[in-house]
């Protein structure tokens, strides 16, 4: 009985060391010691809408690049495509930062706006058109559209005679193609 005795005071005397071995190492650490923890920055809830300029319909798959840079300092690019609502949700740019925005969909043209994010969340649509005359600093092409030229880009297209309106007239059939007659000459009486 001693011994069971004996072996359970051992026990929780050893427990009882581990414990006091833990509590006096957690407070032996200073706060000036070690790698010190920073809370992340506040972040902003940023949600692009893209649709179609001419009928305002969403637009699925587009690519939505974002360009964060905050104080001078460069974030990176991160795209995401838009779902089939025509909506990018992001959730990982910085309260404070400035982002250009550019949104690039097979058909349409190119887009790109500077934002500046101020609050927790920012909502953007964006109108997508067709592309457009390309711009030049030398002329104003403002509203032009794209002029495109046959050649590489694009075959030229025939065209065709407009099509006679179906009448009451009957179908008429095929024209046969005639052949180039000989004119057959009588045998002639002449002797030989």
């Amino acid at each position: 009985m001693k011994q069971v005795f004996r072996s359970r005071m051992l026990g929780w005397a050893a427990g009882l060391a581990m414990v006091a071995g833990i509590v006096s190492v957690a407070g032996a650490q200073q706060d000036d010691h070690g790698r010190k923890w920073k809370p992340l920055p506040p972040l902003s809830h940023i949600v692009v809408t893209v649709v179609k300029g001419f009928d305002g319909k969403p637009l699925p798959n587009a690519a939505v690049v974002f360009h964060s840079t905050m104080n001078g300092r460069d974030n990176g690019n991160l795209e995401v495509k838009t779902d089939p609502e025509g909506k990018a949700t992001i959730d990982v740019i910085e309260v404070g930062s400035n982002v250009d925005v550019q949104v690039i969909a097979t058909g349409f043209a190119t887009y790109s706006q500077d934002i500046s994010v101020v609050g927790a969340n920012k909502a953007l649509e964006v109108k997508l058109l067709r592309p457009r005359a390309q711009v030049s600093m030398y002329q104003d092409s403002t509203g032009k559209p794209a002029e495109v030229k046959p050649g590489v880009q694009e075959p030229p297209h025939p065209v065709l005679p407009p099509a006679q309106p179906a009448g009451d007239q009957p179908l008429a059939p095929p024209p046969t193609p005639q052949t180039p007659q000989t004119p057959q000459n009588p045998p002639s009486s002449t002797p030989q």
